[in-house]
């Protein structure tokens, strides 16, 4: 997707006090089975199975309007969905700009649905003290396939990184067989090829491009960026063994060989990754204007000519030739996305096989159809079917499959699949959305990918290495409380100072100057809660 469901800091923050306050009103987060009510359950579900209610029911759930393709009640989503399982979906909608806010506040009042979904992990935490939020680690024995999936695909290290301190989680995520990067630069390979410009495969090779771009194109900024450079500084990051942008997260980062936490800001690694981007805005390389202007602003230089790199992903890259062939003209240009240039640190490759997932709200329990919603959303979200589903719609109606290949309905379309079709698979049916559609194997994701992100994909796992997930700080609420106070405002420092360092307008000889004034800020406080709570939970492993 091209946004990032992100927790608005200072509202959800009092409201996430305010439901620790509950807590001790309602602090019994304990699955016990003997409890469970079976009414519409199926006496027999496994793997493999197709989920029925044996009595129909409804079912409420929070869904996240994307404006690309708004909500419609008539969706054939929903109607086979009833016809399939018997469960009749109640939405309540809410703007995806709103989505963060409105669920804090929903959950805060008691009034959610009973389904959440569109929530990344670490977002659960808020709500956990509260007992607002089923613990379901408690009841995946009610869900075969996510079960199955865990098992599969070796998944039970990544899914103890999402328990909390009372050894819990409050999350189904969605779950990918393999690492799936999107987001990478893309270039102008026509202009490249014109100028016998090798497509760069380092960051030190892009600016040995873009130097060579400069000095055919003196006018032209050949990058000019999107996402306030977000995107950039995520991607470049792991290559500089280090995190920036939208992959900062919490500011800490774990050192194997001192097996702790540091505050990634005050490394050299970070430092040399700012270094290496102020050295391209020193140059005329990179537009100022990448960590302030809006997006529509970078496209339209991009698309436009003005500019020759950009940051993006599969769809973006759709986007930007629709408009090129209105700008430039059909024949006249060539883009596509590159492999993620590779670091000081090498060709590494970070990220997890975890995407958004569900919250439920622990009044489920109270419902007669407990067990059934909990096989409902198993199905749905986790079996091959359901997910398949999602993705694709009904067969024979949106799509056909002979000897396993997946194909659309000559009328139907989606993200630049199949461009003569009229009818577009989200806007029209309500399929490939965001809030049902997501996770699966390796085969299911790439089967809507064109022939040239399959070439994307296959380069990055041919070339990147993995790097291996950092261990879990689960946080008690207190130390949570605290440790967000403290870090909220360091990351926001960290951000000015960041893109200062970039562009100029602070020197990077102040920089032991710039981590004494984190010091300051609380920074070691914070690595002192952060590098006991890790302590503890490894001895009690």
């Amino acid at each position: 997707m091209l946004s990032n469901s992100r927790p608005l800091i200072g509202k959800a923050f009092l409201l996430s006090l305010m439901i620790v306050v509950l807590a001790a009103c309602n602090s019994n987060n304990g699955g016990n089975k003997s409890e469970i009510n079976d009414d519409a359950a199926m006496a027999s579900y496994g793997v493999g199975d197709t989920f029925k209610a044996t009595e129909p029911f409804d079912l409420t759930i929070l869904y996240n309007d994307n404006p690309a393709y708004p909500f419609n009640k008539d969706w054939m989503l929903f109607t086979k969905l009833q016809e399939i399982t018997n469960v009749t979906l109640k939405p309540t909608i809410v703007p995806m700009s709103d989505y963060s806010q409105k669920r804090s506040l929903l959950i805060s009042s008691g009034e959610a649905p009973l389904i959440i979904p569109k929530t990344y992990p670490g977002e659960e935490s808020a709500f956990v003290a509260s007992g607002a939020i089923l613990p379901v680690s408690d009841y995946i024995d009610l869900m075969p396939n996510f079960k199955d999936k865990i098992e599969k695909w070796d998944m039970e290290s990544e899914l103890e990184g999402l328990r909390q301190e009372d050894k819990k989680y409050y999350v189904l995520p969605g779950l990918h067989e393999a690492i799936w990067p999107d987001y990478t630069l893309i270039v102008r390979t026509d202009i490249f090829e014109k100028h016998n410009i090798a497509i760069p495969t380092t960051w030190d090779e892009l600016y040995t491009a873009m130097k060579q771009l400069k000095a055919e194109y003196p006018d032209i900024t050949p990058f000019s960026d999107r996402f306030k450079f977000n995107s950039t500084l995520n991607v470049a990051a792991t290559g500089f063994n280090t995190k920036g942008g939208w992959g900062y997260g919490s500011g800490l980062t774990y050192k194997e060989d001192q097996d702790e936490f540091v505050y990634t800001a005050t490394t050299d690694e970070y430092k040399e990754m700012l270094a290496y981007f102020h050295k391209l805005v020193a140059e005329g390389l990179l537009d100022k204007e990448s960590f302030t202007q809006d997006d529509d602003q970078a496209v339209q230089k991009f698309v436009s000519g003005k500019s020759f790199i950009i940051n993006g992903n599969s769809q973006t890259v759709v986007m930007h030739r629709n408009d090129m062939d209105k700008t430039l003209g059909k024949d006249n240009y060539a883009i596509r996305k590159i492999t993620v240039p590779g670091g000081p640190a090498g060709q590494l490759m970070s990220g997890g096989r975890f995407e958004n997932g569900v919250m439920i709200t622990s009044k489920v329990k109270e419902s007669p159809n407990f067990k059934a919603i909990m096989q409902f959303i198993d199905w749905l979200y986790y079996s091959d079917e359901g997910q398949e589903f999602a993705k694709w719609g009904v067969e024979g109606v949106t799509f056909t499959k002979e000897n396993g290949v997946r194909k659309l309905m000559d009328d139907i379309n989606y993200n630049g699949l199949n461009p003569a079709g009229t009818k577009d698979l989200r806007i029209e049916n309500g399929f490939s959305g965001g809030v049902f559609a997501y996770g699966g194997t390796t085969e299911l994701l790439q089967s809507m990918f064109s022939e040239e992100e399959q070439v994307f994909q296959k380069n990055m796992q041919e070339v990147k290495t993995v790097v291996k997930p950092e261990p879990p700080i689960p946080y008690t609420v207190e130390e949570r409380e605290r440790v967000t106070l403290l870090s909220t405002p360091l990351k926001d420092y960290t951000d000015q100072n960041t893109f200062k360092f970039i562009l100029g307008d602070r020197d990077l000889a102040e920089y032991d100057k710039f981590i004494a004034e984190l010091q300051s800020q609380g920074v070691d406080q914070y690595l002192d809660i952060a590098n006991k709570t890790y302590k503890t939970y490894k001895e009690q492993k």
